[in-house]
């Protein structure tokens, strides 16, 4: 079933993603999104995946390299507030996935943040093509997850509804600070 937002966003962006597409793995951490998507793109279609930990980076490479995927994905070490090297600015992106928070087994006191999340955002929307999805995983149960998560929600409500579907999912029967996922369609 879909206890784990991971699961539905996977079900989700294996309905928008094609092969020969374009496609974003804006938070990439272990590489389970990058390894999916790079599945589902083909070899003409191609992956960026960004973080900001390097840990990330070599972890995202390893799992890559050993599915002899690594001709299909870019690696980016740095923010994914600024813009992708070897991105086009013209609108081609079909999917840009995030996960907000930490990187799962590291250091908790590294997390995602409301500015750079958003600007990654403000960024990104613009270059999704017709139909092309941006996926948010946003995890709330660590320090700053509240906060960021309702200034990105706060954001998404401010797109022009003519331009922009934006839809939240969320778990309503699970303890604790169960994550939601912010879905973003451009129309």
């Amino acid at each position: 079933m879909f206890s784990k937002a991971t699961s539905l966003v996977h079900l989700w962006f294996r309905e928008h993603v094609s092969v020969g597409d374009v496609v974003v793995d804006a938070t990439c951490g272990n590489g389970l999104d990058t390894l999916a998507m790079a599945r589902l793109v083909g070899p003409g279609g191609h992956v960026y995946a960004v973080d900001i930990q390097k840990a990330a980076i070599d972890a995202t490479r390893e799992l890559v390299s050993t599915e002899g995927m690594e001709s299909r994905v870019s690696l980016i070490h740095g923010s994914h507030a600024e813009p992708i090297p070897g991105l086009s600015t013209d609108p081609i992106v079909r999917c840009v996935l995030f996960n907000l928070g930490y990187l799962p087994g590291s250091d908790k006191s590294v997390t995602t943040t409301s500015d750079s999340t958003i600007e990654a955002h403000r960024r990104l929307i613009e270059l999704l093509a017709p139909g092309g999805v941006i996926m948010t995983t946003v995890y709330v149960g660590h320090h700053g997850g509240q906060e960021e998560g309702k200034a990105l929600e706060a954001w998404c409500k401010e797109l022009d509804g003519k331009r922009y579907s934006v839809a939240r999912h969320e778990w309503v029967n699970q303890e604790g600070s169960p994550p939601f996922i912010l879905i973003i369609q451009r129309r």
